[in-house]
């Protein structure tokens, strides 16, 4: 399989394994969506890791086969690239990216789609597709802005630069920059820290900030209302609450 999921303690990492650059094609694009369908459904997931291994994130599409397609095959395509990668920033759950290496393309695409990114110190990242006369077409248009702002966005995108770890962290494309041997390591431990949290609550959290993001403040703040009184009836509200009160902030255990 060129895309992988294993579960371990709670965590589930989705693993690419096309070497040598895990390039994009069809075959992993839609595979990523079953795996993030996946995620979605399991109980027994309660965050998610998206890893390329030790050596690269993932360094783009795969270019031969984007330059068979014609206008009406990429019409026809283009669709199903966008799911894919929509399924992946919709899993309901905590998502973390353990970026090696490149990332690039599709790959900067995909790490856009986690809630957090962690990146090695020698990882690369940027949208390169302009030096191709295109411009992304998984999300990169629209995530990327919504991530950085935009004037740093069109430098990326216009441009099709890369940006070593350092920068991206500057630019705020990744939230943590450590020893390449040290990535997954470092994404499994703040996935995990997440896995005795209150599932419906941490999944109310998430889709409160990204459907927020797109909308007007007063419809962010229904939907915020509608979330954080409807989590009063939930099993993990009484038991936060109660060791609050008896124990003190922070001792709660939920299931």
């Amino acid at each position: 399989m060129t895309v992988t999921f294993e579960v371990r303690d709670g965590v589930g990492t989705i693993r690419l394994d096309r070497p040598p650059m895990n390039a994009l094609d069809v075959a992993i694009q839609d595979r990523l969506r079953e795996l993030a369908e996946e995620a979605t459904r399991r109980e027994d997931v309660r965050s998610v890791i998206l890893y390329g291994g030790e050596k690269v994130f993932a360094a783009g599409a795969d270019i031969k086969e984007m330059q068979a397609m014609d206008h009406t095959a990429m019409v026809l395509r283009s669709k199903g690239l966008q799911d894919a990668f929509t399924a992946v920033a919709r899993i309901p759950k905590p998502v973390v990216a353990a970026v090696t290496g490149y990332a690039l393309g599709g790959g900067c695409e995909l790490a856009l789609c986690a809630d957090f990114r962690i990146a090695a110190d020698n990882a690369k990242l940027g949208q390169p597709e302009i030096l191709l006369g295109l411009i992304p077409g998984a999300g990169g248009t629209q995530r990327l802005a919504r991530l950085i702002g935009p004037s740093r966005a069109k430098d990326l995108i216009f441009t099709g630069r890369m940006v070593k770890a350092e920068e991206a962290l500057t630019l705020g494309l990744v939230d943590r920059v450590v020893p390449a041997a040290e990535v997954y390591e470092q994404a499994y431990a703040w996935a995990a820290k997440l896995v005795k949290g209150p599932a419906l609550a941490l999944r109310a959290a998430k889709e409160s900030i990204d459907a927020g993001l797109e909308t007007d403040i007063d419809t962010g703040l229904t939907i915020e209302r509608n979330w954080f009184s409807g989590l009063f009836a939930t099993e993990d509200r009484e038991r936060g609450m109660r060791s609050f009160v008896e124990e003190g902030p922070g001792k709660a255990t939920f299931g």
